[in-house]
Formats: structure tokens, sequence, C-alpha cells
């Protein structure tokens, strides 16, 4: 069940989420020029990567901020950028471009810390956008429920575009992120699970502010619990249904 697009895209230009994109996709590409052997990967990830071990003896805070900007492979960092395009410009134009950037790092840097808690004297090296995206994802769950977002499902030879509520999309991802990460404490895992969920919350709690002075209920009222600009037209894929 993967995310394509949702329908209602944002006013304004998103200026603030088009450069994270940007930003993400340059240092990777940095990485991926200037990293050529094992060697040389160990020491970029030691050096900009968060290690939880590091980080419990007082050393480089720095990659806490430093982590979110990388990734860890092409699909790794696709994945992110479209969760972000998605999700990231309605909550840019309600936000504001700046402290939709300061929300957004500080869903990063908290998300990290989640992980960090669950295995402070871990040696693994923790990288990617994925939570402080899914800060962004709590906080469009929080602003806009019933926001419609088209899904993709493949499923062995069916697949097929749907449209979705958010809440169910986002409720079914959230949900997903709690039971990996239970399996994954108790077989061990390369995937920051409690970040994705711990950022989720961050970024559920972190928007409560806003959704107050929006009116809080009266604002779903108003909207009905969908971003507050037009809905956009999408035309039928002309790509025909292939029956078995």
């Amino acid at each position: 069940m993967l995310p394509i697009r949702d329908h209602n895209p944002s006013e304004r230009v998103p200026y603030v989420t088009l450069a994270l994109i940007a930003i993400n996709v340059l240092v990777f590409l940095w990485e991926l020029t200037f990293v050529q052997n094992d060697r040389a990967l160990a020491q970029f990830y030691f050096d900009y990567a968060m290690i939880p071990a590091r980080l419990s003896e007082g050393e480089n805070y720095a990659a806490l901020i430093t982590s979110i900007f990388m990734h860890g492979g092409i699909m790794h960092l696709a994945g992110n950028m479209l969760f972000l395009w998605i999700f990231g410009d309605n909550m840019e134009d309600e936000m504001g471009h700046i402290p939709f950037l300061l929300f957004y790092l500080a869903c990063g840097v908290l998300a990290s810390l989640a992980q960090f808690v669950t295995d402070p004297m871990s040696l693994i090296p923790m990288v990617g956008a994925s939570g402080a995206i899914a800060g962004v994802m709590g906080g469009y769950l929080l602003l806009f429920p019933k926001a419609r977002v088209d899904i993709f499902i493949f499923f062995i030879v069916f697949f097929r575009i749907f449209p979705i509520p958010a809440w169910i999309m986002l409720g079914l991802w959230f949900g997903l992120q709690l039971f990996n990460g239970v399996s994954a404490d108790l077989s061990g895992g390369g995937v920051a699970y409690w970040a994705h969920a711990g950022g989720f919350i961050i970024g559920f709690v972190g928007t409560l502010p806003l959704w107050l002075r929006r009116g809080a209920m009266r604002f779903w009222t108003q909207t009905d619990g969908h971003p507050p600009h037009p809905e956009a037209t999408y035309k039928r894929s002309s790509i025909p249904i292939v029956r078995r």
C-alpha cells in the first residue's frame, strides 16, 4: 500500500518542502560520488550518522541533525521523499515556511532520541528522514484526518489506485510501526521503527497548539477534515485494467 498523492495540493509554493527534498537528494548524490569504498563509507557514517553509543558518551550531538539528511539507498531516499512531498506541502501551507522547517527539524531530532532511548548503547548507525517525515504525517493526521489520499495497491497480478481517507492510511502506517517495533525488539532488525512511531506521536502532539488556535473541533467542522484548498481533479488513468 503506497500513497502516491493527496487530493488537496497546497495553494502556495512549498519552498521549504522542495528545499528539503533537494538537500536530501544532493547529500545522497554527494555520498555516491565521494564515498568510494567500505572504509570511506564507515567513516562517513561514523562522522555524520546518529550512533546511540557515541551519543551516550557525549559525542557528536550534531549527528542528530546531519543524520536526518542521510539515506542508506536509493529506495530509502525515494520512499521518504515521496511521503514528504505528499504530506509536507499542506503542512507547510498551514504552518508557514519557517515554522514548518523548525517543526520538521524538531520532529527529526526528537524521533532520533526516541530510537536512542530504546537502545542507548547500540553501535548501529541511524540515518534517514523517516522520523522527521513521520512527524509531518502525525501533524497531517490531526489537521486533515479526512483528506483523500490515493494509494497504489499491488498484490501479485492485481494492482489498482484507490482514494482513501488520510486517517485510515496514516492509522494503518502508525500501527505497522508499533507492531514492527515490538517485533524488532524481540528478533533484532535494521529499521528504526521506534523513531517512526516516536516521530509520528511527536508531530501529532506538536501540531496540537496550531489545531487549537485554528478552533480545534470547529476547524474540522469548517474544513470537513480536509486541507482548506480546492480539491484537485485528476484524470482517470488511460492504462487498461488487465484481467487474469
